[in-house]
């Protein structure tokens, strides 16, 4: 009976090992293999245009001796920092909406058009932006039309976060919706047979019941705008310095791949160590 026992036993965890295997190989070759890749890269050198894998800390001493770089790397922090915010707070207005406020099957459908932005390609949603944004374009147009400056809103803070809003809006939307969706009605139920205001509701009851989906739906922006080349290059014009587009400065000028690395390094570390922050705040227990 106990050798019996022993080979079920077996089995289950052969089985589920079988189905928790792709979890680690997944996270060994997408992202500890390259991490380990790049940070050995970090102190090679290149000798006569050719990486060369050796130790020396040439790279980083160049990068970290850059004038720019901290005022670079905050530049990209802090305008990710505030599209990330800014579009969470555009964007839960809609999500609370689709929450609370119509049926499970019309959630459905409008979710389904917050992710239709996803069948086109992001590059040809930013360059139809620049038709927007552009001299002469509506937006330009439309500021003229009411007595405002219709110059070109491109190669500005607002054509940057413009296209930032375009890649996250729709993960934001999504994610929000998710969580508020989750939100327990019967809470907000007494709350309200109690004679609590909307606004308390919200502020005591939703807010904190929604705080792992809201919280997680803001780090998917500041991720995804922190990493973000296409719109500092089409629609800021590379006039605001960030490091996506100095990471490839540093490997036009000379193929440069240490010295790419080394930023690559020094933005894995900050997003690494936001992640851990937006996670722990997150998840913590209510009343900390």
């Amino acid at each position: 009976m106990s050798v019996l026992s022993a080979k079920v036993r077996l089995r289950r965890r052969a089985w589920f090992a079988l189905w928790a295997a792709p979890l680690p190989i997944w996270f060994a070759l997408f992202f500890m293999g390259p991490m380990l890749l790049l940070i050995a890269m970090s102190f090679w050198s290149v000798q006569n245009y050719r990486l060369t894998p050796d130790f020396s800390l040439s790279a980083w001493s160049y990068v970290l001796s850059l004038d720019f770089l901290w005022s670079t790397f905050w530049r990209s922090y802090g305008l990710s920092l505030i599209s990330a915010a800014l579009v969470s707070l555009l964007a839960f207005p809609a999500s609370y909406a689709m929450a609370f406020l119509i049926t499970p099957a019309r959630r459905l459908t409008f979710l389904g058009l917050a992710l239709a932005p996803f069948f086109t390609s992001y590059l040809v949603r930013i360059y139809s932006l620049q038709v927007f944004l552009g001299e002469g374009g509506v937006l330009p147009q439309l500021f003229h039309s009411v007595g405002l400056s219709g110059a070109s809103l491109l190669n500005s803070y607002t054509a940057l976060f413009l296209g930032h809003a375009t890649l996250t809006l729709p993960v934001v939307l999504v994610l929000q919706t998710l969580a508020l969706g989750n939100v327990d009605r019967t809470e907000m139920s007494a709350a309200v047979n109690l004679g609590a205001r909307p606004q308390h509701v919200l502020r005591h009851i939703i807010l904190p019941a929604a705080r792992p989906g809201l919280s997680l739906g803001v780090l998917f922006a500041f991720l995804l705008s922190y990493a973000e080349f296409v719109s500092a290059t089409y629609l800021g014009g590379g006039v605001f310095q960030t490091l996506p587009i100095l990471l490839t400065d540093l490997i036009r000028g000379g193929q440069q791949w240490p010295r790419a690395a080394v930023v690559s390094l020094l933005m894995m570390a900050a997003l690494l160590l936001t992640s851990l922050v937006a996670v722990a705040w997150a998840y913590r227990q209510k009343g900390n």
